[in-house]
């Protein structure tokens, strides 16, 4: 059975109210860890406000949730040094399976998948780095060093041997991809033609009203996507831009947080809260 693909949308300017890089870093922390909490696929960053310049805010949120996403024993190999990393050290931990605290070749599992990059090819084939005290061999196969790959542990014996696996083969949750749309959210939900499409906005209709109509399409949908507004407009305004309407673009506009007990709900607030009521409602659906 084909496993569905969840995918949220985020705008860029998610962290245009922070003005410190540590704030900025330790939120879109919480973003990351919310998204592998909930088993998220996909993160896509929109641009949400056409009057200003947002590839900074794009490729600060990208870079520093693609980091997270990274095995630690990836992280020196894949990324450089460069301002935007700073503060990583206070971001927390993911703990996904594809995280694994095991460093020990001797303690690896034929059948295991594991993250990993190329690091130099051999007559028999490509060596990559996989966590452990030696590379792993990839018999017979040439890859571009340093490309990251995920692998099937084959055989466990003085030189660990492995193959490219599908991330879509693995049965366990595997992490999240990062996507930076340079099309605004009308636009990109048009051109990405997901098979469910849900918006959230305190105008939308509350979720228990909608929860069977959302339940009936859920059930056949592999590409579901979530979109979520912004810190300053939500969906309404921000769709309205391109001469839109909300309700026209996506299938269901949902109130996830009815009766809020605050005038405006943060992008990262309505990420906990509605992913928790989609999982609640649809979790043995995914």
């Amino acid at each position: 059975m084909q496993r569905k693909k969840l995918s949220i949308a985020i705008p860029a300017s998610i962290v245009s109210d922070t003005p410190h890089l540590r704030e900025k870093t330790s939120k879109i922390g919480l973003i990351g860890r919310v998204a592998a909490i909930f088993r998220v696929d996909e993160i896509m960053i929109y641009p949400d406000n056409p009057k200003v310049n947002q590839v900074a805010d794009m490729d600060l949120t990208a870079v520093l949730l693609a980091y997270m996403e990274t095995p630690q024993y990836l992280r020196k190999r894949l990324f450089k040094l460069k301002p935007e990393l700073r503060y990583v050290g206070i971001l927390p931990p993911l703990r996904t399976p594809h995280h694994p605290l095991n460093r020990r070749m001797k303690n690896l599992k034929v059948g295991e998948y594991r993250e990993g990059v190329a690091v130099s090819k051999t007559k028999k084939g490509m060596l990559v780095d996989i966590g452990v005290e030696q590379p792993a061999l990839i018999p017979n196969r040439r890859l571009p060093i340093d490309r990251r790959v995920t692998v099937r542990i084959i055989k466990v014996d003085k030189r660990v041997e492995v193959e490219l696996a599908n991330r879509g083969e693995i049965p366990e949750y595997w992490g999240y991809t990062v996507t930076v749309e340079r099309h605004p959210f009308g636009k990109m939900v048009k051109n990405r033609g997901f098979d469910l499409t849900i918006a959230t906005s305190k105008y939308g209709v509350p979720f228990a009203d909608i929860a069977e109509r959302i339940a009936e399409k859920w059930r056949s949908a592999n590409n579901i996507l979530v979109g979520f507004g912004a810190p300053t407009q939500g969906l309404y305004e921000i769709v309205g831009c391109e001469g839109l309407n909300l309700n026209d673009v996506v299938d269901f506009v949902v109130n996830t947080i009815p009766m809020q007990g605050t005038e405006t709900i943060r992008t990262e607030e309505a990420l906990i809260a509605s992913l928790a009521v989609l999982n609640r409602t649809f979790a043995f659906k995914i």
